[in-house]
């Protein structure tokens, strides 16, 4: 058999089992707010064009607006002034669409501190049990927040203060971006940065190293609680949008299973 018949047989068969790690994506889905005087994004929307009536009798079809950054999305490096010069969606080679994953799960300090920050030594202590980070894969943080993405509000987490969600430090984000063999970071929350990553220095880090590197973002996934530490392979797939900053995705994971 050939590699790809036997990766069929395999998927068919249940020994690789292909997860889905996409929020559903709806008017309900979640969307990031940001302060005023910025400009924002829309929730999605389906806009009806006909459904089996005079307007169309025998297809239903819909029209639909939605920002590229809303829902589970995919992160271009053009997304960020530090990488404007990068590639958008449409640039993104493909060999990069799929890649190994490796998931570190951080859920019950997460629970503890919502501010909780992703640190070097975190990701050290993680290969040290694990081995070496993917050459050329994603790391994925598993924060547990993805229990919240039925509200808004919660998945939001903010206050007088602003949003509180798990993230990365600075420190890390520049280890991730220089340092590190990943071509970029998976989140849960609502963008790959912390909700307190405004204040940061310098802000948004994540955003501005990683995209800044030529690396990507993926974020609001769902599911990595039944994905292994390592040994996972990623599908992210973003619509090819020309000169877009980035764009919803559906993002697959295949795991071996005995």
């Amino acid at each position: 058999m050939t590699v790809l018949a036997d990766l069929l047989d395999a998927v068919a068969g249940g020994r690789i089992e292909v997860l889905d790690l996409t929020a559903p994506l709806s008017e309900q889905t979640p969307i990031l707010r940001l302060p005023e005087p910025f400009g924002q994004t829309v929730p999605f929307q389906l806009h009806e064009i006909s459904r089996y009536d005079d307007r169309g009798p025998g297809w239903y079809w819909n029209n639909i607006t939605t920002g590229e950054h809303t829902g589970t999305h995919f992160d271009a490096p053009v997304h960020w002034v530090t990488g404007q010069d990068g590639g958008d969606v449409a640039q993104v080679p493909l060999p990069r669409l799929i890649a190994p994953a490796a998931v570190v799960d951080v859920t019950e300090r997460a629970a503890a501190d919502p501010d909780f920050l992703l640190e070097i030594d975190d990701v050290k202590a993680w290969e040290a049990e694990h081995g070496p980070l993917p050459d050329g894969g994603w790391l994925l943080l598993r924060t547990g927040w993805d229990a919240r993405s039925h509200d808004q509000e919660a998945f939001l987490n903010a206050n007088e203060t602003g949003p509180h969600t798990p993230g990365v430090s600075v420190e890390c984000a520049r280890w991730l971006a220089d340092e590190a063999p990943v071509i970029g970071l998976g989140v849960e929350t609502v963008g790959t940065d912390a909700g307190a990553a405004h204040s940061f220095d310098p802000a948004f880090p994540c955003h501005s190293f990683l995209l800044g590197a030529g690396k990507y973002g993926l974020t609001q996934l769902q599911n990595l609680a039944q994905l292994p530490p390592t040994g996972a392979v990623v599908v992210a797939a973003p619509l090819p949008i020309v000169g877009g900053s980035g764009s919803p995705a559906r993002v697959l994971a295949l795991v071996e299973r005995a």
